[in-house]
């Protein structure tokens, strides 16, 4: 898919700290396609990131913030400025509060929250604070990045990142409805088995089993976003674009 550009947009993508991760191939492919983009993570390892890209010649800063505290949304909405487009990629964990599957029994009440805080909070409070501007700008593009876990399949350990992500897909398709009237777009991307740092053996080795036989990477996914973050894609709105090879096509895996 080739987006459309016509003019230099501000990005603000979240969860981009991981040199490997989804967010950073988000973040330089947003840059690649002409636009200024912002960096936030949960770790000053998302200062190396933005430093990478304006090595590449990209327009980028960065700054830590951890985006469950509303009180770190609003200085990053303060350094950030306003945007035009925003990508809500934070979820699942971070360095500094790693993911860890657990069953649904054995979780507490802080397990629950945790898994709902980073996965879907952090879209809330971010969007939140962003949205106003694009309102009166008349114009914007948010891609929420969510999964195909949750809202098409799931499996054991995850029920609260099943039920964030989820979340996140009814979340992308309210905003859509409501935020059309003023100009913006509301999307979101559902990947599945993405190979990244973070990937487990386990997830390495179900990924052979979808129809290509490989785990997709980490710029196929920041390729529909880019699309849908553009200005050619003013007509597609509360859509969930798969990026999972036709995984979750197929009834029998091997």
């Amino acid at each position: 898919m080739a987006a459309t550009t016509s003019k230099i947009r501000r990005a603000l993508i979240t969860g981009a700290g991981a040199a490997d991760g989804i967010g950073f191939a988000i973040a330089r492919h947003l840059g690649k396609a002409g636009h200024a983009v912002f960096l936030t993570g949960a770790s000053a390892r998302v200062m190396d990131r933005a430093a990478e890209l304006r090595g590449e010649g990209i327009d980028a800063t960065a700054t830590v913030a951890d985006l469950t505290m509303a009180a770190d949304v609003a200085r990053l909405r303060v350094a950030a400025g306003a945007v035009d487009i925003l990508v809500n990629n934070a979820g699942m964990g971070s360095l500094a509060s790693p993911s860890s599957d657990k069953a649904f029994v054995s979780m507490t009440e802080a397990d629950w929250d945790q898994g709902i805080d980073v996965s879907l909070k952090t879209a809330f409070l971010v969007t939140r604070a962003f949205l106003p501007a694009m309102v009166e700008a008349g114009y914007g593009r948010v891609v929420n990045v969510a999964s195909v876990t949750g809202p098409i399949v799931s499996f054991e350990g995850t029920s609260a990142y099943s039920a964030a992500k989820a979340g996140m897909v009814g979340l992308t398709r309210a905003l859509a409805l409501e935020m059309a009237k003023d100009g913006i777009t509301v999307n979101a991307v559902a990947p599945g088995w993405i190979e990244t740092g973070a990937s487990s053996a386990m997830e390495l080795t179900a990924a052979l089993h979808t129809p290509p036989a490989r785990a997709g990477l980490p710029h196929e996914v920041a390729a529909a976003v880019v699309f849908l973050a553009s200005e050619g894609a003013s007509y597609v709105n509360g859509a969930v674009l798969v990026v999972d090879g036709g995984n979750s096509l197929q009834e029998r895996k091997g």
